[in-house]
């Protein structure tokens, strides 16, 4: 979620947005997964954030032997048969990026990789704490601790405009191990280090 404030000089507040996300969630995908050669991208098309996603894996897919293909998630029904058909051909993954209508929808896909035995990483915490098996993503209750910061600094009498847009400063990583026990996959003990939370 982006926060910000502005006035007629300008805009301040954080962005939740960093495409280049999208890599990062293509390499942690490919690290808990190495037998994934093929990534369905579930995003919204009409709004930046998915298309900027989506790009930025399209950049890194090829360096990684990855085929990318890009699936609408703005209504649950396309999205159910869009999976079902691209879980058909074997060494399938999924990429959920940080799209509204993929948080609305989180519980149907969620479902949906687990029934089609898909390794999937998702943009937020919550995804891995209702079964989904990784996530990757800006911590938000740093992102509010920091808007706070900025609140009682314009309270104060700091110009909104005189206090930059930020981009996200902390990331973390949830693994679910009953998922990926579940999908028959092996964590990487690298990655069972470098998470956040692990739940098991």
């Amino acid at each position: 979620m982006s926060q910000a404030w502005g006035n007629q000089r300008g805009a301040t507040g954080f962005t939740s947005f960093e495409f280049e996300m999208g890599g990062k969630w293509l390499e942690v995908l490919k690290e808990i997964a190495p037998q994934v050669t093929r990534a369905a991208v579930l995003r919204d098309p009409l709004i930046t954030a998915g298309m900027g996603y989506l790009a930025a894996i399209h950049a890194l897919a090829p360096s990684i032997g990855v085929q990318v293909a890009p699936i609408d998630v703005r209504r649950s029904s396309d999205t159910e048969r869009a999976v079902a058909a691209f879980a058909r051909a074997s060494n399938g993954g999924l990429i959920v990026t940080a799209d509204p209508a993929a948080i609305v929808h989180r519980e149907a896909i969620i479902m949906l990789a687990a029934r089609h035995r898909l390794p999937a990483i998702y943009p937020y915490r919550f995804f891995v704490t209702g079964g989904g098996l990784i996530s990757y993503g800006l911590n938000n209750i740093e992102q509010y601790r920091l808007a706070a910061g900025y609140v009682d600094r314009i309270l104060r009498g700091a110009k909104p405009a005189d206090l930059p847009v930020q981009a996200p400063t902390r990331y973390e990583t949830t693994l679910n191990l009953r998922t990926a026990k579940a999908l028959g996959l092996t964590v990487p003990d690298k990655l069972l280090v470098a998470a956040d939370e692990v739940i098991e």
